[in-house]
């Protein structure tokens, strides 16, 4: 038994309505606020291609959890990507091929609790759609019903232009995903840049032609030249998004980590950090674990709650009384 808890005493009273008992809750729900989401209309996937029409760059960045959900719906996101670099920058997997669906899943329920706004779309994890079309259909609708999504992304060309339209067929948006492919890294021999010989960025724009034929919505080019996304953004009626594809597609995507700074892996070349909160929220963890050591926090007037002296006075009494 704890020091604290060794004397008998009578039972406190009820606890109040749960309105008075939030205010000294340290962890509460977060009260939304009603205005939150009457600034900016729901995008849509008719918002987006409009977006690309009018050459209104289009932002997307990843989301893992309700508050990196919640950044998005409270800034300037047109997309929200769950992506499936959860696995590494949140799980801390080796490699996007070891999420499973069902943490994707679990991931995307938590996203979508902060997230209204924006398009929501989710990756498809590595294995979900490779056997067939049907195991891409039944894994797509877990994904959208029990997830909360409202679209899936998959990775591939020309070879699953099938699973694009047979998802797309059953009203499945579908966000391709042409250039580098992270899902097939040890295959490709490591994150390397596509497209920079003739042939290879040939078949690259091949295959965004013939995933926008099969219904892609959308398609994001990674790693590729700048020339060759500007010249498929061209090319293209839907819209591109690109990741170290340079500035000329109708979309910028990063992963959340990268782009605020929490990450402290690998920096792509194509990385640009506006802010540096992993370096801030290390030196406050840094300061928490000094503070307590010395015992200067918490404070007792300040960070402490205080009773009454006489209330005080009674409590001993029937401690002694009890005892």
């Amino acid at each position: 038994m704890s020091k604290f808890a060794r004397s008998r005493c009578v039972a406190p009273p009820p606890l109040g309505p749960l309105s008075a008992q939030k205010r000294w809750m340290s962890v509460r729900p977060e009260e939304k606020k009603h205005s939150e989401r009457g600034a900016r209309k729901k995008v849509t996937i008719q918002r987006l291609q409009t977006l690309a029409d009018e050459r209104i760059p289009i932002t997307v960045l990843t989301a893992y959890d309700y508050p990196t959900g919640l950044r998005s719906e409270r800034n300037d996101i047109d997309i929200c990507l769950v992506g499936d670099s959860l696995a590494q920058v949140a799980l801390g997997y080796d490699s996007t091929t070891r999420l499973t669906l069902d943490e994707m899943i679990h991931h995307c329920k938590a996203v979508t609790r902060g997230c209204e706004t924006p398009f929501l779309v989710a990756d498809m994890p590595f294995g979900t759609y490779h056997t067939s079309a049907d195991e891409a259909i039944h894994n797509a609708v877990r994904l959208i019903r029990e997830g909360g999504v409202e679209a899936v992304k998959i990775e591939g060309g020309r070879e699953i232009t099938g699973i694009v339209s047979r998802l797309t067929s059953l009203g499945i948006p579908t966000m391709a995903h042409v250039g580098l492919l992270p899902q097939r890294h040890t295959s490709l021999s490591g994150y390397r840049v596509q497209g920079r010989e003739a042939r290879t960025a040939c078949a690259i724009v091949q295959s965004a032609l013939d995933l926008q034929n099969a219904g892609a919505f959308s398609i994001v080019l990674e790693a590729i030249p700048w020339r060759l996304a500007g010249y498929i953004t061209d090319r293209l009626e839907i819209p591109t998004i690109g990741i170290g594809a340079g500035p000329y597609t109708d979309g910028q995507v990063l992963v959340h980590d990268d782009a605020v700074g929490v990450w402290s892996g690998h920096k792509a070349k194509f990385v640009r950090r506006f802010a540096e909160v992993g370096k801030v929220a290390s030196e406050g963890v840094a300061e928490y674990a000094r503070a307590v050591k010395e015992r200067s926090f918490p404070n007792e007037s300040v960070e402490s709650y205080a009773i009454d002296e006489e209330e005080w006075a009674e409590f001993q009494r029937l401690v002694k009384e009890n005892n």
